[in-house]
């Protein structure tokens, strides 16, 4: 009996421990009432370094801890460029081939080279970080350091002395070069090496070096020089692209070209670092509003604020619609409002929502499980939230991002492919026959809207209405766009050749073939409707699904008749969607991005004269007339433009789709005496599964109890 009640009492005790106000909550005691936004992720990044990440799942991190010199404004659409730590935007001034100076409206075959000049605001500290401390002599503390040293060092915290630095011109030049860094292989290496003046001689330079010395841990990218890159002084230096290339200052707004100071490249580089992921790609340093201060990509990662940021405000100025909605009540206060963000990964749908209605979670997207769930669609086809998201004061945020899904032709395949009339009316057939809008509407839930052109809304160039109808797929009837209907595309399929799926001359049947990777469009039910899309104008559709390596080595070698890719915006410009269908960018023959094989020298001189133009009417013109050759020769089916539907509880405030600019997490503020609040209010402790616990172990203790004292009488009598 003794020891029964030694186990169950402690039981008993922790059970009354465990009776707090809300027993589910999934964060420590200590961050209750805390300035932290919770928010999830599900996927891991696999690049923080600067120079070699490049995709949404990296950019949510790396664009809250690095700083390029400009940035997009949070409020003002379309999305405008503003300093970031530059005193002010860059002007280029542009020099012909004898280097004579050119006005600032000489035409781009004129223009040898464009040189912009950027100065920082002085000033700007980096976060506190080991890589600054130094020691009595003025000595890196940590550098040199034996194996025995890091053997209790597995995160940056667990070096006890960090330093300071101020931001410097020379960190942006360290960078640059290494985008041309043989063990890194930046994504966008190739691109700017045809730009900045010397990068490819760096490039090469930096090859041979290691080729000579295989072994070496690091190599001082300071004894190479960069012939197009030049300090002028501390605050200033200079960038120098060969030819007019306005779209630049875009380039200027990203990571790429954030600062990565030379004393951090050094500490990472030292040996058994890596080995135990003390790296830049896992431990990023910068000079914006956070800092990482956990990183279990698996499980949780953490942005804290950084002590040393200072000198950004609220901005107070946006849309017209902004201030009634309340996103310019915080105008002129000082930024970052949130103390840390905490991310967590969740792997599936249903926790992750059931955590946001919990309010665990500050936002979250809508996936097609919950859809219905939250919300609504209404007569006349307007989307509103049900009546269980407005009870709980949820908002709904809605944007169509700058992005381009298509189905490509590889013009290279003697089926779909060629330049010939014959050609274009097959692929304009197949365009009617694969209806977008019963695709969006069953696959989307609505979440998207019909492509006419590769360019997306919010990309100067792109057209509402029937300005931007493709009139070889749709009809404008009664005010809207109205796909063409099948017997049309029948016909088309009939002139090119094709009459009832046959050939003309040899009677074999019309079989075409879509590569796609697992998980992407191999989805059955998507495939199995777009069969039926096929089977419409009696073609055959074989789907040829494989990895994702094996579907990119397919590309490069052209052995694809169709494919499906997307497109998301890097910066908002026209060039960066049409440079898609560009001739030199042919992937067989160039190994570029123009999966389609596309060339059509009419709409490569369009695309050269457009490209180096501001966005002008002269430059609209130009884009109307590239558009109608794409629309008549159709390389693409032009799928959709996705819409993104977000959900943030009330005490979020200052949430706005921003798909271009990613460093927006500095402007949210929360309200979270009201989270807590209403988490008290939506998650009471139901205390019946204890009451009912504790009547159970009582019941069990009843009998125990007489049989111990039926034990004890009998021994006293």
């Amino acid at each position: 009996m003794r020891n029964v009640l030694k186990l169950l009492l402690p039981a008993l005790a922790l059970l009354l421990c465990a009776c707090g106000e809300v027993w589910n909550d999934p964060y420590p005691l200590r961050e209750a009432g805390a300035n932290i936004l919770y928010t999830a992720f599900t996927e891991r990044p696999k690049h923080l370094d600067p120079a070699q990440s490049y995709t949404e799942d990296e950019i949510t991190f790396t664009a809250q801890i690095y700083q390029p010199p400009l940035q997009y404004h949070y409020l003002k659409r379309p999305y405008t460029l503003i300093p970031a730590t530059v005193e002010r935007l860059p002007e280029p001034e542009f020099y012909d081939a004898q280097g004579r100076r050119l006005g600032a409206d000489a035409p781009a075959e004129q223009v040898a080279e464009s040189v912009y000049e950027l100065k920082l605001k002085p000033g700007i500290r980096y976060q506190p970080h080991p890589a600054f401390a130094l020691d009595e002599a003025g000595r890196p503390l940590y550098l040199n350091l034996p194996p025995a040293e890091l053997k209790d060092k597995f995160g940056i915290a667990d070096f006890p002395v960090s330093g300071r630095r101020t931001l410097r011109a020379d960190d942006y030049i360290y960078q640059i070069k290494r985008l041309a860094h043989p063990r890194l292989h930046s994504p966008i290496f190739g691109m700017m090496a045809e730009k900045i003046v010397g990068l490819k001689e760096l490039g090469e330079a930096l090859e041979a070096a290691y080729k000579a010395r295989p072994d070496q841990d690091w190599l001082d990218l300071d004894a190479f020089p960069l012939e197009g890159v030049r300090q002028v002084d501390e605050l200033t230096w200079r960038i120098r692209i060969k030819g007019r290339y306005p779209q630049f200052a875009y380039w200027l707004a990203m990571p790429f070209f954030a600062p990565v100071p030379r004393e951090v490249d050094r500490f990472f580089s030292q040996p058994g670092m890596a080995e135990k992921n003390l790296t830049l790609d896992w431990w990023p340093v910068g000079t914006g509003p956070y800092m990482l201060t956990e990183n279990d990509p698996n499980r949780r990662m953490v942005l804290t604020r950084n002590p040393y940021f200072e000198g950004e405000t609220y901005p107070c100025e946006g849309e017209p619609e902004d201030e009634a909605a309340g996103l310019l009540a915080d105008c002129g206060k000082p930024l970052p409002f949130i103390d840390q963000a905490v991310f967590t990964r969740e792997k599936e749908a249903i926790p992750y929502w059931n955590k946001f209605l919990q309010g665990y979670y500050d936002a979250s997207g809508i996936g097609s499980d919950s859809f219905d769930q939250a919300v609504r669609i209404q007569v006349g086809g307007e989307v509103g939230l049900t009546e269980e998201m407005q009870e709980k004061g949820i908002q709904l945020l809605t944007s169509v991002r700058p992005s381009t899904f298509y189905m490509g032709f590889n013009l290279l395949d003697p089926v779909v492919g060629g330049d010939s009339l014959e050609a274009a009316k097959l692929r304009q057939a197949i365009s009617i026959a694969i209806d977008q809008e019963e695709y969006i509407s069953i696959f989307m839930n609505g979440r998207g809207i019909p492509a006419m052109s590769p360019l997306p809304p919010g990309i100067f160039g792109f057209e509402a209405g029937e300005a931007g109808l493709n009139p070889y797929v749709y009809d404008w009837v009664e005010g809207k766009p109205r796909r063409k209907s099948v017997e049309e595309a029948r016909r088309l399929l009939a002139e090119a050749g094709w009459p009832n799926g046959r050939n003309a001359r040899t009677g074999e049947a019309l079989v075409l073939n879509l590569d796609t990777t697992s998980g992407g469009m191999g989805e059955k039910s998507r495939l199995d409707w777009l069969t039926r899309q096929f089977q419409k104008i009696d073609a055959q559709l074989v789907v040829r699904a494989t990895d994702f390596n094996r579907f990119q080595d397919k590309l490069r070698k052209g052995a694809v008749q169709l494919y499906f890719l997307g497109w998301n915006a890097d910066y908002p410009d026209p060039e960066n969607f049409f440079f898609l269908l560009q001739g030199s960018e042919g992937r067989v023959k160039y190994g570029g991005e123009n999966s389609s094989n596309y060339a059509n020298p009419a709409y490569d001189r369009l695309f050269q004269k457009m490209k180096a133009m501001e966005n002008t009417p002269e430059r609209l013109t130009l884009i109307r007339e590239m558009n109608r050759l794409l629309q008549h020769d159709a390389p693409w089916i032009y799928a959709f433009h996705p819409k993104t539907y977000t959900l943030t509880h009330a005490w979020l405030k200052n949430r706005k789709p921003n798909d271009v600019g990613n460093n927006t997490l500095k402007y949210q503020r929360l309200d979270y005496q009201v989270r807590e609040q209403r988490r008290a209010a939506w998650n009471p402790p139901e205390r019946w599964p204890l009451l009912l616990i504790l009547g159970s172990v009582l019941l069990l203790l009843a009998p125990i109890a007489w049989l111990y004292r039926r034990r004890e009488r009998r021994t006293a009598l």
